[in-house]
């Protein structure tokens, strides 16, 4: 009997260990860089199995990465327990402004979590320091100019997307998804499977992206997880971010129909949301630093337009009448191509650009205004539309 048990012990032993070879821990998705702040940035990325994650950091000074032990920061999101998941967020904070650090994912994959008696762990993974060096550079206190690009309504269509974005690394000071960028997430990698990866593969592990949710990002099973990959300073689908003394608002524009809608499963309270959101919005146009700025811009899936689907009503109705108080331009999509609707139309005392699904379109800000000209995925310029600041 002793031989038995000892055989199956040494027999469970080996194909613990064939397994641990075997089932190794790969970064499938990411990184991608949020949420930059003069102190602080957040990272995002996905792997091939559940793993426990964290980033480390090195300043940009010309020592080798592996010269000393670098400061490790870890997900937080389980309160005091790092979490086990196949979706990973990292918050690095404490940094200076207007400063270059470099930084790695790392994690390390979970075979076997016991309850509280063992956790069986792969061999560690992170980002290849030789291959893929990543870097961030934390917001400055000012800024003489922001260049940054927007894209919308891709539904999917990575190699669009990819066309678009071909020459874009280290070109912008950020990028904005403007919605829709999926027809629906059905599943919990949807995000990442459909953009976020070629978007990380492209630029997004050295450029911020700011993302907007779109009606169709409302739809899926897993439409839920939007936040998981989209995280801001609010904890919510809408937030503010300031470059010096430039100041842009991200908005989330609800469901196209209203929430009654047979289409809509009865699962959809967008109204209550965005009703929500102009209450935080009104206090964001009374705050300092949209009152000090010297441009305005926001985001905003879908366009306002009072007569038009319920969901620009909302827009018109619900955020216009706090947008009025000095706003310089929307940037919207939707409509699936581009449009120009000057000041006053519409009840809006600032002007409104739809881009097209299939353009991207690139912004230079300073502080005589917007400057935006339109590409094609094949890198012609197809217009430009100047905007100059309020006065």
């Amino acid at each position: 009997m002793k031989i038995n048990e000892k055989f199956v012990s040494v027999a469970v032993a080996f194909m613990m260990a064939a397994v641990t070879i075997a089932a190794q821990v790969r970064i499938t998705g990411g990184p991608v860089l949020q949420n930059v702040t003069t102190s602080s940035f957040t990272v995002v990325w996905s792997t091939n199995m559940p793993a426990v994650s964290w980033v480390e950091i090195a300043p940009d000074d010309g020592t080798h990465f592996y010269n000393v032990t670098r400061p490790a920061y870890y997900d937080k999101r389980g309160l005091g327990r790092r979490p086990i998941d196949s979706q990973h967020v990292v918050t690095v904070d404490g940094l200076e402004p207007g400063t270059k650090y470099r930084y790695r994912i790392m994690c390390k994959g979970v075979l076997s979590a016991e309850n509280r008696a063992r956790i069986i762990y792969t061999e560690g993974k992170g980002t290849d320091l030789n291959s893929n060096p990543t870097a961030v550079t934390t917001l400055s206190e000012d800024y003489d100019r922001v260049r940054f690009s927007v894209v919308n309504d891709m539904h999917e269509h990575d190699s669009l997307f990819c066309g678009l974005y071909k020459d874009a690394a280290g070109k912008y000071d950020f990028v904005c998804f403007n919605g829709d960028m999926t027809s629906s997430i059905d599943s919990a990698s949807a995000i990442m499977d459909n953009y976020m990866r070629s978007a990380s593969e492209l630029f997004a592990t050295d450029t911020p992206v700011y993302m907007c949710r779109g009606n169709h990002e409302y739809r899926g099973n897993y439409a839920m997880k939007f936040l998981d990959y989209s995280r801001t300073s609010t904890g919510k689908t809408y937030y503010t971010a300031k470059y010096g003394k430039f100041f842009f608002i991200f908005l989330d524009s609800g469901e196209d129909k209203p929430d009654t809608d047979i289409r809509n499963l009865d699962i959809m309270r967008t109204e209550d949301y965005v009703k929500e959101e102009a209450a935080w919005l009104e206090e964001v146009v009374r705050s300092e630093d949209y009152r000090n700025a010297s441009i305005r811009i926001a985001f905003c899936h879908m366009p306002p337009n009072p007569e038009g689907w319920h969901g620009n009503a909302m827009v018109s109705n619900y955020l216009v009448p706090h947008l009025n108080a000095g706003l310089d331009l929307m940037i919207c999509g939707h409509i699936h191509k581009y449009r120009y609707y000057g000041q006053g139309t519409g009840g809006t005392d600032f002007p409104v650009l739809c881009n097209s699904k299939e353009e991207r379109l690139d912004a230079v800000v300073t502080e005589d205004g917007i400057k935006i000209e339109i590409f094609n995925p094949s890198g012609k310029s197809l217009r430009s539309v100047n905007i100059d600041k309020k006065r």
